[in-house]
Order: structure tokens, then sequence, then C-alpha cells
């Protein structure tokens, strides 16, 4: 008896100990100081909340749920559903939407815990911007069991961040609750329902929400509208898109900046550049605040519609309204002034972005070493090419093509061909622009022999050989006189099913009517004209070829098959061959056509009319 109240006596301190122990505190995010502060608009956050957020942060995946569990465990608290979408919507979490997950997961789990419905608005809202929608979709669909009360800015933070990740099946629920739960849709809700539907490329859905929303008594303000004009310019439904900017007006909605911006969008991707600079005019004129992007549409546009003269003047608008261009945009306006053939004011445009601290990219030097190679200035941009090559910048196909056209315009087939071996030698893939620069200088220098391997290499390696590849091919065989050759390769392509240009028929029929065979180059002028192929100015150029090598007897003979075929009408083909004979310099010829009745006149043998022809030009 003694020994068992012994016994007991030494288990007494332990269990008075035990029973000592205080349980678990649940823990608030914020600290009630309303009884000292006034109005309360500020209040402290719990000091735990910095402690947790911190062990998120810090704590890598696999020991988050055991570090935050330990920590729970020494401070002997237990985390509110408050507390946890408190923590949800701290800003430090954002970067980390699988560390917040991970935590969500790990409250969850803890004894008498219930996630609240702002629990998941907060998880959900901060998982939106994430690419990966699965855990949204599971979080859903654990809502959706649980079947807690929804609120009006509950549903409206759910609205947002589903239509935002383009989760329509998922925010149509919530609607669905909406209804059941008696709450009345917003402009909100409706514009978040808008922006899914044109996201998810529903836009005839779109359409019949936008016009539902007047009869509910929510009539569409400009974020309505610029959803509906996104969808219009992604389905290339410009047209469209122009009329709701009538209806707009109508309406009496103003269009901001947003509504410009992608109106710009809609015409530079149908190549309406005029238009894309109206609409800035008008963002202008109306005061608002131009992004740097339209400047850019703009400017590129007019730039590709061959008017760098006009970029350029946007670009000093653009300067005015203290708005810096970059890099590109300096680039557009250079590589137009190239394209133009004016190499100088592309320079100086080059030299003003240098001034302006920009520091040129590999685009910008490309352009620059095709300006002094279209120039003839080939050790500038051989120089060009090696400072690229010294500062590190990414030296690709377009500067070996720019350098390899260059050399080769002059002549320097064998500096072209070291070129295209460096660049071979360095692991650059060449491309079509590449092996056609190549071909084009041994053509043009009567090597066709080495432009027919490279042609073959081409083929061979699975490069595209473009009907410019044809052209230039079937022209540098031609000038050796390897007329059948050039035949067979014009007939290869037909076969392949590339559709020939005028330039590719020019230069076919060129090589036919110097060799005598011009019967056969109106041959294939008619059998161009079923493959929607139809050179305007086919004859006057066959014609221009013969009279400007000498060989006016060829042209007449042409110029009479032209008429007697009805291939042109008379008086045009007689223009043709006056003009030809004066740029060939046989004006004498040209005044004897004028004042004859060759061509369109008759002469009457008995009681038959017969055209005068052209042949008799040189029997006058």
């Amino acid at each position: 008896m003694l020994r068992t109240i012994s016994i007991l006596r030494r288990r007494q301190p332990f269990s008075s100990v035990s029973a000592q122990t205080p349980p678990r505190e649940w823990i608030e995010p914020f600290i009630d100081l309303s009884g000292l502060s006034s109005g309360g608009e500020h209040p402290t956050p719990s000091p735990y909340l910095h402690s947790i957020l911190s062990i998120i942060l810090q704590s890598p995946p696999q020991s988050l749920s055991s570090n935050l569990s330990s920590f729970c465990h020494s401070h002997l608290i237990h985390l509110s559903p408050s507390f946890v979408s408190a923590a949800l919507r701290h800003p430090s979490l954002r970067p980390l939407p699988s560390s917040a997950l991970l935590f969500f997961r790990w409250a969850s789990l803890q004894p008498h815990f219930v996630p609240s419905l702002p629990c998941f608005v907060s998880l959900i809202h901060l998982l939106s911007s994430s690419p990966d929608p699965s855990p949204i979709r599971d979080l859903i669909s654990d809502l959706r069991q649980r079947d807690l009360p929804l609120t009006l800015s509950a549903a409206s933070s759910l609205i947002k961040s589903l239509g935002g990740a383009s989760m329509l099946d998922e925010l149509l629920w919530v609607l669905r609750r909406m209804k059941e739960s008696g709450l009345q849709p917003t402009l909100l809700t409706y514009n978040c329902l808008l922006d899914a539907l044109v996201n998810s490329d529903f836009l005839a859905s779109a359409e019949r929400v936008f016009d539902s929303m007047p009869d509910a008594g929510i009539p569409p303000d400009v974020v309505s509208y610029n959803t509906l004009f996104k969808g219009y310019c992604r389905a290339g439904r410009t047209k469209v898109a122009a009329e709701l900017l009538d209806g707009m007006r109508a309406a009496g909605v103003a269009p901001d900046k947003i509504t410009f911006l992608t109106l710009m969008q809609c015409y530079y991707a149908d190549g309406d550049y005029g238009k894309c600079t109206m609409l800035l005019n008008e963002t202008e004129e109306k005061g608002l605040e131009i992004p740097m992007h339209a400047y850019s549409l703009v400017i590129a546009g007019l730039c590709k519609d061959c008017k760098p003269f006009e970029g350029l003047s946007v670009l000093e608008k653009m300067v005015g309204r203290s708005c810096k261009p970059n890099v590109a945009i300096y680039t557009a306006i250079m590589d137009a002034f190239a394209k133009v053939g004016n190499e100088k004011q592309a320079m100086v445009v080059f030299d003003r972005m240098k001034e302006d601290g920009l520091e040129p990219d590999e685009v910008a030097y490309g352009v620059v070493v095709n300006c002094f190679c279209k120039n003839g200035r080939l050790q500038e941009a051989m120089d060009c090419f090696e400072l690229c090559k010294r500062k590190g910048l990414t030296v690709n196909a377009v500067f070996y093509s720019s350098l390899i056209d260059g050399f080769g315009k002059v002549g320097m087939v064998r500096d072209a061909q070291k070129v295209f071996d460096e660049m071979t030698e360095r692991g650059i893939v060449p491309d079509s622009h590449c092996y056609n620069a190549l071909i084009d200088a041994y053509g043009k220098a009567g090597m066709v022999d080495e432009a027919m391997d490279l042609f073959k290499r081409m083929e061979k390696e699975g490069c595209d050989q473009t009907v410019y590849t044809y052209t230039i091919l079937i022209d540098g065989l031609f000038r050796k006189r390897k007329n059948e050759e050039a035949l067979k390769v014009w007939n290869m392509m037909i076969d392949r099913g590339i559709t020939p240009t005028p330039a590719s028929f020019r230069a076919l029929s060129t090589g036919l009517c110097l060799s005598g065979k011009f019967a056969r180059a109106c041959r294939v002028l008619d059998e161009l004209a079923p493959m929607g192929v139809i050179p305007e100015t086919a004859h006057e150029d066959m014609l221009n070829v013969l009279c400007k090598a000498g060989r006016i007897e060829h042209a007449c003979k042409l110029a009479d098959g032209i008429v007697d075929k009805g291939r042109e009408v008379p008086g045009k083909v007689r223009t043709v061959m006056i003009n030809a004979l004066r740029k060939a310099g046989n004006a004498d010829l040209a005044i004897k056509l004028l004042h004859s009745k060759i061509g369109i006149g008759y002469d009457r043998f008995g009681s038959f009319k017969r055209r005068v022809k052209f042949q008799s030009l040189l029997q006058i």
C-alpha cells in the first residue's frame, strides 16, 4: 500500500505539469486595437503573420509543411481561416504560387480547420496569373462540394480571376451560383465574362452578352467595348470593329488609348497603314496618352509602305511628346531608307540613334552592312561586320547574304565564295537568300556550271528554292547561250508547282527573244494565263529587248505576230514599237513608223484589205 502511494506521489508532478499546459490559441491576422486607435482604418498586423510568411518564402517545398507544423507547435497556436486568407492575399506570395498552394493544403489538413470562402477566393486570385490552370480547377471542384454561401464581393473576385485565366466553365458556374443566391450581376461581372469569352474564342457568345447588357440595365462602358474590339482584332474582322467604333461614339462612350491602340493593331494586320496614322493623329488631338507600341505600329507601317520620311516625321512627334524611341524604331526607318535606295539618309538615322545613347543591336548593324554593300563600300561593310563579331553580337545569315550579294554585284565572285564558305565553317546554315546571292553572282560572271552545282546543293540540303532562285538561274543560263538548259529549268519550276512571276517570265522571254525564239516566248505567255500570271508589260519588254539588241527585223516580226493573233490592240503595239526604237537610239526608224500606216493602216489589193505589216518598215 505504501509502495502504491509512493508511486502515485512520484507521478503527480508529471500529471500536474500536463494539466498546466495551455490549449493552442487561434490566431487572427490583425490585432484588435479599436479601443486604442481612432477609426481603426489601418489595423495592426499580427506579429505571427510576418513569421508565417517568412517560413513560406524561405522554406524549400519538401520541408514547408514540417516547418509550419513545428512553428505552430512550439508557439501553441492554430491559424484561423481569416489568418490563412490574409496570408494568401499578401503581395510577397504572388511570385510563388506553388508555395502558396502548399501552404493552403497544409492548413486544410490541420485539426479543426475548415477553409472559408475567402481562403479559396484569395488563393484562386493568386493562382490566376499562373500558366497552369489545373490547381484552380481542383480548388473550384472542392469549393463546389463544400457549397459555401456566396457573397457579392467573393463572386466579383472569382469572376475577375477566372475571366483573366480564360476558365469559361468555372466562370459560368459562378454566374449560376450568383443567380441561385439572388446576387445581381454588376458591370464588372459582365466585363469579366466578355473577356473570358473573347479569350476563349467564343466571339459570337461575347456579342450576345454585349447586346444583352442594356436590357439588364447595365450599359457597356469603355472596357466592354475594348474587350469586343480585342475579339474582332484577333478574328481579323476589321470592318466590324470600325462599325462598333461608330456605335461606341453614338452611345456617348469616349474611346480611350486602349481603344485606339487595339484598332491600330487591326488595321496594321490588314496592311492599312494609312488608317493607323489617322488613328494616331486622332489620339493626339484628344490629348490621350500614346503608348510606345502605337508609335511603333505607325512607324513600322509607314516604313513597310516605303514612306521613310513620313516615318521620320512621326518619330519627331514622338520625341516632342517626351517618348524616347527604341532601337527597333530607328532600325525600321533605316531599313526603309535602304530599301528605297537612300542609303545616305539611312546612315544619318544610324548616327542619330547612337547620339541618343542607344546601342545598335545585330539587326541595326545588319541594315548598315546592307547599306554599305548596296553602295559598293565593301571594305566599310567588312569593317562593320568584324566589329559585330568583336562585340559578340549574333552574326546571322542576313549579314552574310548582304556581303555575298555586295561582292557579287561588283563581280568579286571569289570573295563572295569565301564569305559563303566562312559562314558554313562557322556552323551557320545558309538560307535561300545566301544561296540566291551566290547563284546570281555566278550567273552574272558566266560561271553557270558553278551556279548549277550550287542549285543542286541547295536542293540536297533541303533549302527552299524560290521563284527568284529559278529566275536568276534561267537568266544566267541564257547569258551563256545555254538555251535548252534554261528551258529545262523553267519546266522544272512549273512541274514543282512554283508559280512564275512577271520577273521570271521576263528573264525567259528575254533569253528566247535574243535567241530568235520569240514565237516560243509568246506560246509560254499564253500558257501562263490559265495560271493567273498575266505580265502586263510582257510584249513591251520583248520588243524593247530586241530593239536594244539591234534586232529590228525580229522586233518587227514579233510585232506583226502580236497583232495578227489578237494578243494586243494594234495601236498599243505601234506605240510600244515607236518608244522601243526611240529608246534604242533608232530615232529615224521611230519617225518613219510614226508617219506611216504601219500597224494600223491598210493597203488595198483589188477587193482585199491587208494591214500594213511592221516588217515593211525596213523596206521604206
